[in-house]
């Protein structure tokens, strides 16, 4: 029996530029590689008003399995971004949102991006479960850190107010809501 496709899967194709057309990071976010798994990262090379777009998603595929590295565009659906925006990290004091509608990356709304400054997402913004769930590192104020990662459906729904957050992770927390009753 065939799995039904959802609707972000179905427009993939259409939003997604072939994986042989890479988009110009080299010109946004420069990498550094770390020495251990894991700890790679990439600080911005651009200065961008707040709420400007950074870049959009150019080489995403559609992977048929959630992965450490896959992002989710749907309540089912994940892309490997198969570019250096893969070494974006996690913050819970992020300076860029990932809007996996619009397949878009963007400055965070309440404060600009500087030349330098390390380039995060909030994780649980995309997904509702991680693959790995894992202990957050981020560089955010105390008492602001999460201090542990596992997705938007571990988290409070006040918790979660805080955050910009992409339609598919609203969707999901408007189901986990009725289910609550």
């Amino acid at each position: 029996m065939a799995a039904a496709i959802h609707p972000a899967q179905q427009d993939l194709a259409f939003k997604v530029v072939p994986p042989w057309v890479a988009p110009d990071t080299a010109s946004l976010l420069q990498v550094s590689r770390g020495e251990i798994p894991f700890s790679s990262s990439a600080t911005s090379k651009v200065f961008l008003p707040a709420g400007a777009l950074f870049a959009r998603i150019t080489t995403a595929t559609y992977t048929p399995h959630q992965t450490y590295s896959s992002v989710q565009v749907g309540p089912e659906v994940h892309v490997e971004l198969k570019s250096d925006l893969l070494f974006i990290d996690h913050s819970c004091q992020p300076s860029l949102e990932f809007d996996m509608a619009r397949f878009e990356v963007r400055v965070v709304k309440d404060r600009p991006l500087r030349e330098g400054d390390k380039l995060s997402f909030f994780y649980p913004s995309t997904e509702w479960k991680m693959a790995q769930p894992f202990d957050c590192r981020c560089d955010a104020p105390k008492g602001m850190c999460l201090k542990r990662i596992e997705g938007a459906e571990g988290l409070d729904d006040t918790v979660l107010s805080r955050y910009w957050l992409n339609e598919h992770i609203n969707e999901l927390l408007a189901v986990r809501r009725m289910e609550k009753g």
